[in-house]
């Protein structure tokens, strides 16, 4: 029996929508990407979305932005999270931006407010931070009323990352609604599935319109004509005598940042089932919890909550001197139940940020403490209960007796 952490099964629904697009011929962003980016602002509770080729590009173009409309100057700092998927820290510093990090909570993995307060207030010059980046880790929203309060206290910026969070609540509000602009994510393993596929939500208006130009290069137009292919733009015909057309003439600098009709179809036909796959994957952590009881002495196990739209099934070894993370994961693996570590603490767990390791040596506890004991296995909707039952059977085989 195989175990994964995700799974995408794609079915007759999937299949269908495949096939439209290329009876339609047109492969390149239309109708479909219009289509899911007013049904996901939709979802979130925002009045735009923005679609990009992947997670990591809308972080970049969601920073960009800012850099245009907010005056964010090159160099600036950013805090953020340091135990997250690395592609956060990568945007941050190749938009010319710095991370700064902060250490987090060892439940719910999320940026601690008080520790983001504390650096500002000890701060020699608090002008030179522009950005809060908080990250909603495995579906955990951080405590955004806190941070919001912060950044308003000292004149930052709140840019969401909530990649991980498709349909998690907070006070009613669902992550990527309660900042300025918030990024996500529709990898393969995460609640909404697509493949390889971005977006940025936002109510801003002007950030919308420019995150349309920045997406495709920077050019002129930005509005659904070029999108739909249908030619020549009237709209930004300045009677100038000269051939002009918008969709080739560029006014600022940006990136090749476009999606694809398939993954927006994809998309949209999770998007259908969103509630469905929510549902189910609280049912697999609850099942889980119930299961994995009997071992909370040696295993912090996911906190439940109806208002968690959980990505995976997230565990924090306790007794590492009693289980290492490497033997149980490399039993569990034995058993076909594939494993993640849990991405490991940015500045001092990652060879690609090793020259900040000095810096931050002994100034993250929490996160190095995750970063080295704690993985995730799989919650999804596609799990059945004999793959539930024989992951619980598997971790009483492994534990049994310590």
């Amino acid at each position: 029996m195989r175990v994964q952490v995700g799974d995408f099964i794609l079915g007759a629904e999937e299949k269908e929508a495949i096939m439209k697009i290329l009876d339609s011929g047109r492969i390149s962003e239309g109708i479909n990407v219009i289509t899911f980016e007013k049904e996901w602002a939709k979802f979130i509770g925002t009045k735009h979305s923005i679609l990009f080729n992947s997670g990591t590009s809308a972080i970049m173009a969601g920073l960009t932005s800012l850099k245009y409309l907010k005056g964010i100057k090159e160099g600036s700092k950013v805090i953020t999270s340091p135990v997250t998927y690395i592609a956060t820290a990568n945007a941050i510093v190749t938009s010319n931006l710095q991370p700064v990090f902060v250490d987090i909570d060892r439940e719910k993995f999320s940026i601690l407010p008080e520790k983001i307060e504390e650096l500002l207030k000890d701060s020699k010059d608090p002008s030179e931070y522009s950005i809060i980046l908080p990250i909603h880790l495995m579906g955990y929203p951080c405590d955004m009323e806190k941070i919001n309060k912060i950044a308003k206290k000292y004149g930052l910026i709140t840019f969401e990352d909530s990649a991980q969070a498709h349909g998690s609540t907070l006070n009613g509000k669902k992550t990527g609604s309660m900042s300025l602009l918030s990024d996500f994510s529709f990898y393969l393993a995460h609640n909404i599935q697509a493949g390889e596929m971005g977006a940025i939500t936002t109510s801003d208006d002007e950030i919308k319109r420019i995150l349309k130009k920045i997406k495709a290069n920077g050019r002129m137009c930005e509005c659904e004509v070029c999108t739909r292919a249908k030619g020549y733009c009237p709209k930004l015909d300045m009677g100038q005598e000269e051939d002009f057309d918008p969709r080739f003439t560029h006014d600022m600098i940006g990136f090749n940042f476009k999606t694809m009709e398939f993954q927006a179809a994809l998309g949209l036909v999770n998007l259908r089932k969103v509630d469905e796959i929510i549902k189910k994957r609280k049912e697999n952590v609850k099942y889980l919890n119930e299961g994995l009881k009997k071992f909370e002495h040696l295993l912090l196990l996911p906190k439940y909550s109806e208002s968690i739209s959980y990505l995976a099934y997230p565990i924090v070894i306790k007794k590492p001197d009693l289980i290492s993370r490497k033997k149980l994961r490399a039993e569990l693996e034995k058993r076909g139940i594939e494993t993640r570590p849990l991405f490991g603490c940015i500045p001092t767990q990652q060879p690609a940020y090793s020259y900040l390791r000095e810096e931050y040596k002994g100034k993250l506890p929490n996160a190095e403490y995750v970063g080295l004991n704690a993985m995730y296995i799989g919650c999804h909707q596609f799990l059945t209960r004999e793959q539930l039952d024989h992951v619980i059977k598997s971790f009483e085989e492994i534990l049994k007796g310590i």
